[in-house]
């Protein structure tokens, strides 16, 4: 699905997905990534939900982001609540989505101005 939505101050902007793939600015990527507004971290070697870790969400918080969508690929999946503790802990939101619903959801949180994080499985 392509994803439409205009914004001139030069943030991250999801702007398609498909299973296997990621646009961010009509970029592809295809492995899992992390996106913030001003920040795409390319880096992260997460492909399945088993191979979290509470270290994962432990750097997403230096990061402080208000809100962290979490994509765990083609269906919506819970994670235990023992991996996001230091979320919690920072009174950082966290919401477990389908990662075609977190692309969705983080353009229109960034579009309001709102510090969100999206980890994306791919």
């Amino acid at each position: 699905m392509k994803l439409h939505l205009t914004t001139d101050n030069k943030q991250n902007l999801i702007t398609g997905y498909e299973v296997g793939k990621v646009w961010v600015n009509q970029q592809a990527y295809m492995q899992s990534l992390i996106v913030l507004p001003n920040q795409l971290i390319t880096n992260w070697k997460i492909g399945i939900l088993k191979a979290l870790s509470a270290a994962d969400f432990a750097e997403i918080a230096t990061l402080k982001p208000e809100v962290v969508l979490f994509g765990t690929g083609e269906t919506h999946q819970f994670i235990h609540p023992k991996l996001h503790t230091n979320l919690t802990a920072q009174q950082i939101a966290l919401e477990c989505m389908s990662t075609a619903a977190a692309c969705r959801t983080y353009n229109i949180l960034m579009s309001e101005g709102r510090q969100v994080a999206a980890m994306l499985i791919i």
